[in-house]
């Protein structure tokens, strides 16, 4: 910035500071700053998707938005997402920037996660394939809401699942995973779209898995399908 501007450092963070002040920079991130256009001056930053780009590449991390975001850009938008989610192969403080909130969630095999190329009025944003996105929700229902949550996005999210590709994105993540999520889909409907998703579990999983992890399972009944104990209630909204 000092050198693009030709001014000292002391002048360089003087004038970042008046134009932040007046709501023309914004700073999601240290050392990284964004030009806020008149029209979201109220939100007070660029939406998210139109700056997570850039800052990845000035981090130099590998990255996809995912989760809830990601069901969202695939038309499972059951409810509205309030922060923006992104993948990342390790843990950051989460960003608040005006209005706007960037959630990162951690998995080490970012780069394995087939993603697509969204297009934003500032560039291309990488978002994980349905097939990636279902199982992350799966796997990180906490980060979505819970369960019931999950069901609901996974309700709308099912039309766009392709059966192989749900099999091979089984592949990079725990077989917990994929046993969770068989079972949700067969709870919402997607029954027809879980053929090889099951026959990766038959082949994979070597014991039963809860459906919530760290709550308790007496009396929990057994889905023999997916191998797991449903210990917990799973109630999707509209179905």
């Amino acid at each position: 910035m000092r050198r693009l501007l030709g001014t000292s450092d002391v002048a360089t963070r003087a004038a970042l500071r008046r134009l932040t002040a007046k709501g023309k920079l914004a700073m999601p991130a240290r050392g990284f700053h964004v030009i806020v256009p008149p029209e979201y001056r109220t939100l007070g930053c660029l939406p998210a998707a139109q700056f997570v780009p850039d800052l990845m590449r000035h981090l130099r991390l590998p990255y996809y938005a995912g989760l809830l975001t990601a069901a969202a850009y695939h038309g499972a938008s059951h409810q509205a997402v309030m922060v923006f989610q992104v993948v990342l192969p390790r843990t950051r403080r989460p960003i608040e920037c005006g209005r706007v909130r960037v959630e990162f969630v951690a998995r080490k095999n970012v780069d394995a996660v087939k993603c697509q190329e969204m297009a934003t009025p500032r560039g291309m944003l990488r978002v994980s394939a349905p097939e990636g996105t279902a199982l992350d929700l799966a796997g990180y229902p906490h980060h979505a809401g819970g369960l019931s949550s999950v069901a609901t996005v996974l309700a709308e999210l099912r039309e766009r699942l392709d059966p192989a590709g749900l099999a091979r994105a089984a592949e990079s993540v725990p077989v917990p995973w994929a046993q969770r999520l068989g079972f949700l889909l067969d709870l919402v409907g997607g029954g027809d779209c879980t053929p090889q998703l099951a026959a990766h579990v038959a082949r994979r999983a070597k014991d039963y898995v809860l459906l919530a992890p760290g709550r308790p399972a007496q009396n929990a009944t057994r889905d023999k399908r997916w191998r797991v104990r449903v210990n917990a209630p799973v109630e999707p909204d509209d179905l």
